[in-house]
C-alpha cells in the first residue's frame, strides 16, 4: 500500500487500481493532509481532463408525487417538503428551460423526471422532447433520468437521440435497505445495465451522508467502478424538512473534499460530477473541490435551488478551469466595482457582522 498520497497518484498513474485501503485512507484522511489529498487527486483529475469543467443543467420535467419511499427525496411517497408539484412540462416549455441552461454555458442537458419509471407513453413524450431539442440545438448532449426502466424504453430513447442515461445507486448496497424499501438495489443496477446494453452512455452516482459507514462510502464507490458509470454525480444530503432524513447533518466542507478524492482515486478516468448539496455543504471549499472534480450542475437543481449561474462561471474561472467546450473563451472574470461602506461605525446603520 503507498505511504502517502502523491505515492498513491503514482501508482494510479503507472495503472494499478487503487484497493479498498487504499481508498478508505483517503477517506479517513486527518485535516491536516487535506491539501496534499486534494493535489494528488487533482494530479490524476489533470491527466484525465486537463483544465476543463463540464456543465450540466438539469431540466425537472415532471416534479413530487412520487410513489417510491426513498428516505432523502423531497418528492418522496409522503413528503411533507414545501416543493414545487407538478405533471409534465409541455415540449416547448422543456426546450426555453433547456435553452436557459445552454446559454449559461451547459453542453449537456439532463431531463429528469419524477416517479418509480416511466410508461411507454411517457417515453415517446419524452423522445418528442428531445427531437425537438435536437433540432434547435444540434450539438447538445442529452442524458435521461426517468426512473426504472422496462423492456424496448432504453432503445427506443437512444433511436430519439438521448447519449445517456442517469440512475444513480444512490449508496452502497449493504446500505440500500435502510433508505428505500419500494425497490430493491437489484432494481437500479438492472436500469443502469438496460441503459448501457441500449448503447446509452451510463450516469450513475451516490449520496454521501445517508448514514452510511466509511466503508460503505468505499463500497458505493467500487461498485460504481465496477459498474462501468462513465458520469459520477457525488451528491451531498439536502435533508429537506418533511423528509425521513430532515435534520441529518453528518458532512463537512472537510468531509465532501476526500469523499470527492477517494472517488477520483478509484476512478480516476471517469467524469466527476460535484452534484446536489455543494453549496450547502462545500461552502467556502467549492473552488477546491474543482481541482479533484471535472464536472458541476449549473444553477438550480431538480427542487432546490443553487447558486447563481454567473456564480458558478465565475467559480470555474477563478480557478484556472475553462467551461469544456468553451476553452477559446476570455478567461477574465470582469471587474467589480468597489463598494463604498455606508453602514457600521460612522454611521446609524449595523454593521455587516
Amino acid at each position: 500500500m503507498p505511504t502517502t498520497f502523491d505515492q498513491l497518484a503514482d501508482s494510479v498513474l503507472a495503472g494499478t487500481p487503487p484497493t479498498p485501503a487504499d481508498a478508505l485512507a483517503a477517506l479517513q484522511a486527518a485535516d491536516d493532509d487535506l491539501l496534499p489529498l486534494v493535489a494528488a487527486a487533482g494530479r490524476l483529475r489533470r491527466a484525465h481532463f486537463g483544465n476543463t469543467v463540464k456543465v450540466n443543467y438539469l431540466v425537472n420535467l415532471k416534479s413530487g408525487l412520487c410513489p417510491e419511499d426513498c428516505g432523502y427525496c423531497s418528492q418522496r411517497l409522503g413528503s411533507g417538503a414545501d416543493i414545487l408539484k407538478y405533471t409534465w412540462l409541455k415540449t416547448d416549455e422543456a426546450i426555453e428551460q433547456a435553452t436557459a441552461g445552454l446559454r449559461g454555458g451547459a453542453t449537456r442537458v439532463c431531463m429528469v423526471s419524477s416517479g418509480r419509471g416511466p410508461t411507454d407513453r411517457d417515453v415517446e413524450r419524452v423522445a418528442g422532447m428531445v427531437g425537438a431539442l435536437k433540432a434547435e440545438h444540434p450539438g447538445v448532449e442529452v442524458c435521461a433520468c426517468l426512473g426504472l426502466l422496462k423492456d424496448g424504453q432504453a432503445e427506443r430513447l437512444r433511436e430519439a437521440g438521448v447519449d445517456a442515461y442517469n440512475h444513480n445507486i444512490n449508496t452502497a448496497e449493504s446500505h440500500h435497505d435502510d433508505i428505500v424499501t419500494t425497490h430493491t438495489y437489484a432494481d437500479r443496477v438492472d436500469t443502469v445495465e438496460r441503459a448501457q446494453g441500449a448503447g446509452l452512455s451510463a450516469c450513475s452516482g451516490l449520496i454521501a451522508g445517508l448514514g452510511e459507514s466509511d466503508e460503505q462510502l468505499v463500497e458505493a464507490v467500487f461498485a460504481l467502478r465496477d459498474l462501468g458509470s462513465d458520469s459520477i454525480p457525488v451528491n451531498f444530503l439536502m435533508p429537506f424538512d418533511g423528509t425521513p432524513l430532515e435534520g441529518t447533518w453528518e458532512l463537512s466542507p472537510a468531509r465532501c473534499l476526500k469523499i470527492l478524492a477517494m472517488a477520483r482515486f478509484v476512478c480516476p478516468d471517469k467524469e466527476i460530477r460535484v452534484a446536489g448539496g455543494r453549496e450547502m455543504h462545500l461552502r467556502s471549499l467549492q473552488g477546491l473541490a474543482l481541482h479533484v472534480a471535472n464536472s458541476i450542475f449549473l444553477g438550480d437543481y431538480l427542487t432546490s435551488e443553487g447558486q447563481a449561474a454567473e456564480a458558478d462561471l465565475e467559480l470555474i474561472r477563478d480557478n484556472g478551469f475553462v467551461v469544456l467546450g468553451a476553452e477559446d473563451a476570455a478567461m477574465s472574470a470582469g471587474g467589480h466595482d468597489p463598494s463604498i461602506r455606508r453602514r457600521g461605525a460612522g454611521t446609524e446603520f449595523a454593521p455587516n457582522a
